[in-house]
């Protein structure tokens, strides 16, 4: 007989179809959650420090997720409750990204906790912990977005915070291999992984992530599931979201969406360095093509 549901209540409420938006860095999370935040009746988080913290602890140690007793389910499914908590000067521990996308200016909160009925988190490592976030909310709605590894990985280079799990005196005798969150295989690639250029680190972080992405939409009921591109949110915003708002099934608002404009798609053109494509494209050829962000050589068969 299987146990019952987890009954999760947060600030009176409970918490049924929560809304977890899921991504490689830098390919478009933040602008979606944004949008679902300054949606009617949601309270969607992003980068709080509790749930920032686990996430981050089962990407370097994925073999936590899977040990027995449920005892990554009831860490990850704590921390987001307590983010989730409307009180005063909630707020204050927000990054400033999420502060902002709730157009937030003192302590907070950001919502009023009458008014919530929907509840998410766009942490941007919540992507390697979605095996547990699963267990931890049967009932939840994933929302995936994928965009061209060129472009995230220009902005990634860009971002100086983004970048700083790159460097070497990141990884400790407890980093597990493989890594999908580095996106090496083996600890006996550490050291080509050190000396590699930028670009091709955040290249192996891309494609490792997109495969993340690919083989959970096998996994997933379609109702529960929703992929999203980059380039279709910045070029149709309105229909995009409206696609959004049907597979939610509430209104999502596209009013944040028109703020600063996005990143603009095909930038990593200008900036990025010829070598750096090159090697962008070597090492994740195989993803940006069946993606179609690469053409299909002529002759050959696209899978």
């Amino acid at each position: 007989m299987r146990p019952p549901p987890h009954i999760l209540v947060v600030n009176g409420t409970k918490v049924r179809r929560p809304v977890f938006v899921l991504g490689a860095p830098h390919s478009g999370v933040t602008l979606l959650a944004r949008a679902l935040k300054r949606s009617p009746g949601f309270h969607m988080t992003m980068g709080r420090p509790g749930v920032a913290s686990v996430v981050r602890t089962f990407a370097r140690r994925p073999s936590i997720m899977r040990s027995k007793g449920g005892g990554s389910v009831r860490v990850l499914r704590d921390a987001l409750a307590d983010a989730w908590q409307l009180v005063p000067g909630a707020c204050g521990e927000c990054p400033a990204a999420c502060r902002e996308a709730g157009a937030v200016t003192g302590g907070g909160p950001c919502a009023s906790p009458g008014a919530v009925s929907r509840f998410g988190d766009a942490e941007p490592d919540l992507l390697y912990s979605a095996p547990v976030l699963i267990q931890a909310f049967p009932d939840a709605r994933l929302i995936q977005l994928i965009r061209d590894g060129r472009d995230a990985t220009a902005d990634m280079l860009a971002d100086r915070a983004s970048m700083e799990w790159a460097k070497p005196g990141m990884i400790s005798d407890e980093t597990e291999f493989p890594s999908p969150f580095l996106g090496v295989n083996s600890g006996a690639h550490l050291p080509k992984w050190a000396g590699m250029d930028p670009a091709g680190k955040c290249a192996l972080r891309w494609r490792s992530a997109v495969r993340l992405s690919a083989a959970l939409r096998k996994e997933m009921p379609r109702d529960q599931l929703l992929t999203v591109r980059y380039e279709d949110l910045a070029a149709s915003p309105e229909q995009t979201v409206a696609a959004v708002s049907d597979f939610l099934e509430t209104r999502v608002s596209t009013v944040a969406l028109y703020g600063a404009p996005p990143p603009r798609v095909g930038a990593w053109r200008t900036r990025l360095k010829p070598d750096e494509v090159t090697l962008i494209e070597k090492i994740a050829r195989e993803e940006l093509t069946r993606l179609g962000y690469i053409a299909t050589p002529k002759g050959s068969l696209r899978h």
